[in-house]
């Protein structure tokens, strides 16, 4: 799965940068994507990968403390791309006579700049108030990688101030979750309305594949922290399925529904075969 995760979001991020057609709004956001999902996957499923081959199955404070950091940074990021995401859908099916004076690529580069600046400001208060509790129970972390709910059950005080730091995400990540699904709501609401059968297709076709990875992700991240004392079991479980499945699927999604992406493929292998027959 992280090879098929590597591979996948690689090769996206190949063909929208050797395809001049790609040089779009959409698929800068999409590459961003991919970049994060390359990092998420990379920041947390080596250490299981050696957990699960090595007798040795210990990590180092500073390691810990390392992966759990950026895990929430990428986690953060990628929870508000796929926002802005969806606003980029909004402004191309409701608004396309303005969408190049809307998404400039100054105005596109804020925007994929603010979910690394929230990213790293929630990381930094999480990880700091969550490596101030005294761990005295155990030294042994009952999950995949080292993430915040995990670590509340190894302290011997009680950690309410982190599960209140926790929580207090909930409402923006709710707010995200209700302004994404609203802009979804008013775009299928004006893809009715197109009369051309082969633009209400396209369109149909790209916020599926958007509305698909949102449900996925969100779904995900939100009951993992809503329910910090749910059994270890289903954390776990849930772990995996946004660090490592949700990365995963994200190309496939993306990419085998979108005639766009599969042409530039082809074009790019047959240029790549007609430069190797002049090379023998």
């Amino acid at each position: 799965m992280y090879m098929f995760t590597l591979a996948g979001n690689c090769l996206l991020l190949i063909t929208v940068r050797l395809s001049l057609e790609l040089h779009t709004p959409m698929y800068f956001f999409l590459s961003s994507l991919s970049f994060i999902d390359i990092c998420f996957s990379s920041t947390v499923v080596p250490v299981i990968l050696r957990n699960t081959l090595s007798a040795n199955k210990s990590i180092s404070v500073r390691g810990c403390v390392f992966q759990m950091f950026f895990s929430l940074v990428l986690g953060v990021a990628e929870c508000i791309l796929l926002a802005v995401m969806a606003y980029d859908r909004f402004v191309a099916i409701c608004k396309p006579l303005h969408y190049n004076v809307i998404m400039n690529m100054r105005f596109c580069i804020i925007l994929a700049i603010i979910p690394w600046i929230f990213g790293l400001i929630n990381s930094f208060i999480q990880v700091s108030i969550t490596w101030q509790l005294p761990f005295c129970r155990s030294h042994h972390l009952n999950n995949f990688f080292c993430e915040v709910p995990a670590f509340l059950r190894l302290s011997c005080r009680d950690p309410w101030l982190n599960e209140i730091a926790i929580l207090s995400n909930v409402p923006y990540l709710q707010v995200i979750c209700f302004i994404v699904f609203l802009i979804m709501y008013m775009i299928i609401f004006t893809i009715i309305k197109i009369r051309s059968s082969q633009g209400r297709e396209k369109a149909f076709s790209t916020c599926a594949s958007h509305l698909t990875v949102v449900s996925l992700y969100y779904g995900t991240i939100i009951f993992m922290y809503l329910k910090p004392r749910s059994s270890l079991e289903t954390d776990n479980i849930v772990s995996v399925l946004y660090t490592v499945v949700t990365p995963m699927l994200n190309p496939i999604i993306y990419s085998i529904r979108n005639k766009e992406v599969k042409n530039c493929i082809m074009n790019i292998k047959n240029r790549a075969n007609f430069f190797k027959n002049i090379l023998m």
